[in-house]
């Protein structure tokens, strides 16, 4: 792997970190020989507070190959008819008992997604295959495109959503987590004026804004949130006490700043052309580690996915 982003984590029935990344390269740069999305890394969880250590691929030998079998600019099958995909991102990953649960969204171009589909892996991470759950990419509005979730103690899976296009708000789902490939069994968070919120009606957003990759996991007694908000260029975490919690009145830090190329300073938390902000497992409140996208769109490099730490204070 040369360049890569995104990098969304779990951690594996065995223990071990497993990090799916987006489109990935031979050379440093994006774009070129060797693309393939998604790819898997196997990482050691006790090097998270000193920066994750590699220990293998989902792949043969030195090569980490791609997970989701199609080819790239080549027609899929979608409602019938084929569809020309460019690349299947990852938006989130999740264990639940001895499977892995793989979300990613199938796209014709960056922003423009035809489906998403869940893919599942017994073995660890090591291959991964189609379940058959697939939602179009118009479901709920778009709002059903990038998607993070977690598992909590009432035996669902809860699951914050938003489209593609990073100039959107959340919306809340939830799904038992014995059902999680049944499109019929999501239930939507909704509200309406005569009964306020409630599960199983038409989702309401529940915190406007323009929002890009999204990652939600439980760390200590907490839910945190972090959002790449790019409508005012940063990554934000939020801190709740249940995914229910009014996201308008949440605690939330802005973790990093997006800036100018010429004004970066990654000690201070200022990175340039910034996205992605997925949560590492062995984080804690005063040492929050995330892995942050950049890409330097206007000459295909810098193209990396790097780790941060934070404190999110009290």
């Amino acid at each position: 792997m040369g360049g890569t982003d995104l990098g969304t984590t779990t951690t594996a029935p065995d223990g071990r970190l497993v990090s799916v990344f987006g489109d990935t390269f031979a050379s440093a740069r994006a774009g070129g020989w060797g693309w393939r999305s998604p790819v898997v890394l196997f990482g050691d969880p006790a090097s998270v507070p000193t920066g994750v250590r590699w220990t293998g691929a989902a792949g043969r030998g030195r090569r980490a190959r791609q997970v989701v079998r199609y080819l790239h600019r080549f027609p899929r099958w979608f409602a019938g008819r084929p569809r020309r995909v460019t690349t299947v991102l990852p938006t989130d990953v999740i264990t639940v008992g001895d499977t892995m649960y793989l979300h990613v969204m199938v796209c014709r171009e960056l922003g423009r997604v035809h489906w998403t589909e869940i893919h599942s892996s017994r073995d660890q991470g090591l291959t991964w295959r189609p379940t058959g759950a697939r939602w179009p990419g118009g479901h709920h509005g778009g709002l059903f495109q990038m998607l993070t979730w977690e598992r909590g103690d009432d035996g669902f899976v809860h699951a914050f959503t938003t489209g593609f296009q990073r100039d959107r708000g959340l919306l809340l789902h939830r799904v038992p987590e014995d059902r999680i490939t049944d499109p019929g069994a999501w239930q939507s968070w909704g509200h309406s004026p005569a009964e306020g919120w409630a599960w199983d009606r038409p989702p309401t957003t529940t915190l406007p804004g323009a929002f890009g990759e999204l990652s939600l996991r439980r760390v200590q007694d907490r839910w945190l949130l972090s959002v790449f908000d790019a409508g005012n260029y940063r990554i934000d975490v939020l801190d709740l006490a249940s995914p229910l919690d009014d996201l308008h009145t949440a605690r939330r830090v802005t973790v990093l700043h997006g800036c100018a190329w010429e004004h970066e300073d990654h000690a201070a938390g200022r990175v340039a052309q910034l996205y992605g902000g997925y949560v590492l497992p062995g984080s804690r409140t005063d040492d929050l580690h995330l892995v942050v996208s950049q890409w330097n769109t206007a000459r295909n490099w810098p193209y990396k996915a790097m780790q941060f730490r934070a404190d999110l204070g009290t």
